[in-house]
């Protein structure tokens, strides 16, 4: 109904969240994807095994790369700044923070991207009969992912 307070019962919607680009300004995004994180599994059987079957262990974790997108902006230029920053093996990396909010504002789950710096960035395609906003996006690798809820 309208009017209601969340709860326990309805999952949180996706629409509503905040990126923290390490400098504690928040961006606005349109979209985030690739909120990822594996572990690759490490096959071994003993030679003396009585079962013919290898065990599974867990071995290396492995995290893709983030893709975020948003609209382009007069005078914004801090995804090309920060991209520019790459010198040989020198890039000024970031904890890049996500958060799904609550109706209120308040974060209900947060993706901490430890060690970020981005990998790609792609402009906006042009053309001359759409009438679409211009979108820009970055990819951004990391080391580790984070996730809390609270």
């Amino acid at each position: 109904m309208a009017g209601e307070a969340q709860n326990n019962i309805w999952p949180l919607p996706k629409f509503y969240f905040s990126v923290t680009l390490g400098d504690n300004d928040a961006v606005s995004f349109q979209e985030v994807d690739g909120l990822e994180s594996e572990t690759q599994p490490i096959e071994y059987r003993h030679g003396n095994s009585p079962v013919f079957y290898p065990i599974k262990m867990p071995g290396l974790g492995r995290v893709g790369n983030v893709t975020m997108r948003k609209g382009i902006f007069v005078n914004d230029s801090n995804f090309w700044d920060w991209y520019n920053e790459i010198k040989l093996n020198t890039i000024a990396r970031r904890t890049v923070v996500i958060s799904l909010l609550d109706e209120e504002g308040n974060p209900k789950t947060t993706w901490t991207l430890n060690n970020a710096w981005p990998t790609k960035i792609t402009g906006t395609d042009l053309k001359s009969e759409g009438n679409e906003v211009a979108v820009e996006s970055i990819e951004i690798a990391y080391e580790t992912l984070v996730i809390e809820a609270t």
